[in-house]
């Protein structure tokens, strides 16, 4: 497949990033600011163009007429529509835009774009999800919420510390829940093997819905049931979640150092506090008084700004805080150092992006900032090689755990001997070498 990424931002450059190391992907990236498309040709193994990525001339020169699809990620709404509508015209069967004003989107099929992905929203929702299991540092739903990824640092003493990844598959069924990985020290090691989990791990966790809590003691975290929430930002980000935040009954109070922006935000919000002033002051933050039952959710533009409010926050004594981050690494650096979970619009973007890329009926990808690895809910075809065979005898390539099968209305953690039928959607964990061949035994 032949992709072109308009626009390398922060999204887009991450996204290149990621599909350029595919190696059935061929991937081309436009950028019209020549100094960052000069940087970034010189760290991809991709083609960059510097250009205007809504111009047919610029989308030419990117090979447009050879191209399967077209991903526009630039910050304006309406230049990614202008690219789409431009790729249509050159004949890119399929293209993706990133549109985060709702009054752009309607009507813009009829311009070209077949699929609208919006990052901002996305994170909000991934966001209220975390505040709602209470302290765990990832919570990522697949199978329309009854199966899910748990993720987190393994505290000292926690139950998964007492055995090794073998002997706990055994048990996957009668649980309820599987470790689908451990990455320790910055490599990943997929739920298999005799690697006994320790503290300072971090663990990923397949279980159902209900199980949860359960999950979450596995790794050493004890749910919190928060009270207020402490916005430190005002972007759109922290608009769309707090209002979420808001319906379900949460107390909401922001600190932005804009005074223009916090009027905007009190007319928008009546019923949230505003302040006035520097989140990283810790004066300004006594003001807020923080307890054990606050969440801090750190999402200004700054990354340097949400990693000093955060452990200015944790020091006044905030009960969690989240951290919304640009640059991945520091999401590796930061996990654990009084930061207890981060989010990503890079991410977020990627994951929105990447079933449209991957082979077979996938219906969601999700990606993570500490590993490479992935987890795939795909949909067995009929006819393909998985239908009516067992888990142990699939095949399965190293470095591949299937966490999750939703059935109709069942959905369970399976061990060996469950049997695969078609229609199921199987949610599955690989390293991104494996991803394609695991994807064939579910499809046809």
């Amino acid at each position: 497949m032949r992709i072109i990424v308009v626009g390398a931002g922060a999204v887009g450059s991450y996204l290149a990033e990621r599909l350029s190391a595919e190696p059935d992907l061929e991937v081309v990236v436009i950028e019209s600011d020549e100094t960052v498309a000069s940087q970034l040709q010189n760290e991809l193994d991709a083609l960059v163009v510097n250009g205007n990525g809504s111009s047919l001339h610029t989308l030419e020169e990117a090979g447009a007429r050879h191209t399967d699809l077209l991903i526009a990620v630039t910050s304006s709404d309406g230049a990614n529509v202008l690219a789409c509508h431009a790729a249509t015209e050159l004949g890119i069967p399929t293209t993706i835009a990133r549109i985060e004003d709702p009054d752009m989107r309607e009507g813009v099929d009829r311009l070209g774009v077949d699929i609208i992905i919006d990052p901002s929203a996305a994170a909000a929702k991934e966001l209220t999800e975390l505040v709602g299991a209470g302290g765990v540092s990832e919570l990522i739903p697949f199978a329309n919420g009854k199966l899910v990824m748990v993720g987190g640092l393994v505290a000292p003493g926690a139950p998964l510390t007492r055995a090794t990844l073998d002997v706990l598959r055994m048990r996957t069924a009668e649980w309820g829940w599987v470790v689908a990985a451990i990455v320790r020290d910055g490599r990943t090691v997929v739920g298999k093997g005799d690697l006994r989990i320790r503290a300072g791990d971090y663990a990923l966790v397949m279980t159902t819905k209900d199980r949860i809590p359960d999950a979450s003691r596995l790794i050493g975290v004890r749910k919190h049931d928060f009270r207020r929430m402490v916005i430190f930002g005002a972007t759109r980000l922290a608009a769309l979640t707090a209002d979420l935040l808001e319906r379900q009954g949460f107390d909401v109070v922001f600190v932005d150092e804009d005074a223009e922006r916090c009027r905007r935000l009190s007319q928008e919000h009546p019923y949230a506090l505003v302040i006035s002033g520097d989140p990283t002051d810790p004066e300004v933050l006594a003001d807020v008084e923080m307890s054990r039952s606050d969440v801090v959710l750190a999402l200004t533009g700054w990354d340097e700004v949400n990693v000093l409010g955060c452990l200015t926050a944790k020091a006044l004594g905030a009960g969690m805080t989240i951290a919304r981050f640009n640059r991945i690494p520091y999401v590796k650096l930061l996990s654990g150092v009084g930061i207890d979970a981060a989010i990503s619009s890079r991410i977020m973007a990627a994951n929105a992006i990447l079933r449209y890329v991957r082979q077979g009926k996938v219906e969601q990808v999700a990606t993570f900032s500490n590993t490479d690895a992935e987890a795939i809910e795909i949909v067995v075809d009929a006819g393909s090689p998985a239908v009516g065979r067992a888990v142990v005898d699939l095949g399965l390539p190293e470095g591949v755990v299937i966490g999750g099968i939703s059935r109709n209305e069942t959905t369970f953690v399976p061990d060996g001997s469950s049997v695969i039928r078609e229609g199921d959607h199987i949610i599955y964990f690989a390293m991104p070498d494996v991803i394609d061949e695991s994807s064939a035994i579910f499809s046809a």
